[in-house]
């Protein structure tokens, strides 16, 4: 994402706000998503307009913190955008300038208020293309949706960039789904608990005991995150996919892990996601098993490092104890980065998994 557009403003100059309150509504590739506020204080300036489509990184409104004395009022955004003795890029394309080795003082930005942007740089960088003979007109295609180019900019991004490794093992069910049915036996049928959100407290569980793989890769090294927001791929009825997160998802109980993912998938495709929900996912857990996919080989989300994959639930042959048996078993997949971690630590991950899995009351 470059750019966005101011939606709707929530609030007005010499509103009280809270931390997470939310304030404004802002379009992105994606969905509108609404913008939430990290300090508590008052509202003293709306900068950007209702309407107004600016880079990623603008400021959007000034806020004065509780017990700070009034500040002057800030430089709007079309007046500082532009410096005389400063180049105006985004960060991306300033990354893929040095990547490329572009002069970005030769480019004209064509994004909002001149900003130079990553489509100006490979533009720039691309060869002149070689004069040929008139041919016929090939058939028009039709346009990319915004999602669609989000997406296919992420997914080039984490293959172009990560290497990834992949793990595999089969999981025994036969505890946990036992488990589960004696759970929501005694519960209404509206309140009943999914074997997804097992799954879920299951990778949060795991991560607590393999920490590296809760992390984000960025400025070259490993980031690992105190919290643990597990990403849900929710896929889109209008087609694409977004990722929010249940935060802090290890302390949240199964039926709070429930609740949670049931309401994030709600508002994901009514459009009425906060923007942490979006931004803080520092996993990835993908279950394509209710479309009969038996096992999934997923695609890093940058800047995570890991992202665990499950496919569908299938009565098998199991040995246990020396005795065969017909066991429910989950194939369970990870895709990691091998810039963070390696397969020693992803199999003890996966190892935590299925362990988490075997013992549900604990979860």
């Amino acid at each position: 994402m470059q750019a966005g557009k101011l939606v709707e403003w929530l609030v007005k100059p010499g509103d009280h706000v809270k931390r997470g309150d939310t304030i404004a509504v802002v379009e992105t590739d994606k969905s509108n998503v609404e913008i939430e506020v990290f300090q508590s204080g008052t509202i003293e300036q709306l900068i950007v307009k209702q309407g107004q489509k600016v880079p990623v990184g603008t400021v959007l409104a000034s806020i004065r913190g509780e017990g700070e004395p009034a500040a002057a009022a800030p430089v709007p955004v079309a007046a500082a955008a532009k410096p005389a003795a400063r180049i105006n890029a985004s960060p991306i394309s300033r990354k893929l300038a040095r990547e490329l080795g572009v002069d970005l003082s030769t480019i004209k930005g064509t994004g909002p208020h001149g900003v130079i942007q990553r489509a100006d740089v490979e533009r720039a960088a691309a060869p002149a293309p070689p004069t040929a003979p008139a041919i016929l007109a090939a058939p028009a295609v039709e346009p990319l949706s915004g999602m669609r180019r989000a997406i296919a900019a992420a997914m080039a991004r984490s293959n172009r960039e990560i290497p990834h490794y992949y793990l595999e093992t089969r999981i025994d069910l036969h505890a946990a789904l036992g488990w589960l049915e004696q759970f929501n036996a005694r519960r209404p049928i509206t309140e009943r608990v999914l074997v997804a959100a097992l799954l879920i407290k299951a990778v949060a569980r795991a991560l607590t005991e393999v920490p590296e793989l809760n992390a984000y890769w960025v400025d070259d090294r490993p980031q690992p995150q105190e919290s643990i927001n597990v990403g849900i791929a929710v896929s889109l009825r209008q087609g694409g996919l977004v990722i929010p997160a249940i935060h802090d998802t290890d302390t949240k109980s199964i039926e709070e892990t429930m609740e949670a993912m049931r309401d994030l998938i709600t508002r994901a495709r009514s459009g009425h996601l906060k923007s942490s929900e979006l931004a803080d996912s520092t996993i990835t857990v993908t279950n394509l098993g209710d479309l009969g996919v038996e096992t999934v080989y997923g695609v890093i989300y940058p800047p995570q490092v890991a992202l665990v994959g499950f496919g569908k639930t299938i009565e098998q042959a199991w040995v246990e104890s020396g005795m065969v048996g017909i066991r429910p078993i989950v194939s369970a997949t990870l895709a990691a980065d091998h810039r963070a971690t390696d397969g020693h630590r992803g199999a003890q991950f996966l190892t935590a998994l299925n362990q988490s899995l075997q013992e549900p009351d604990k979860l």
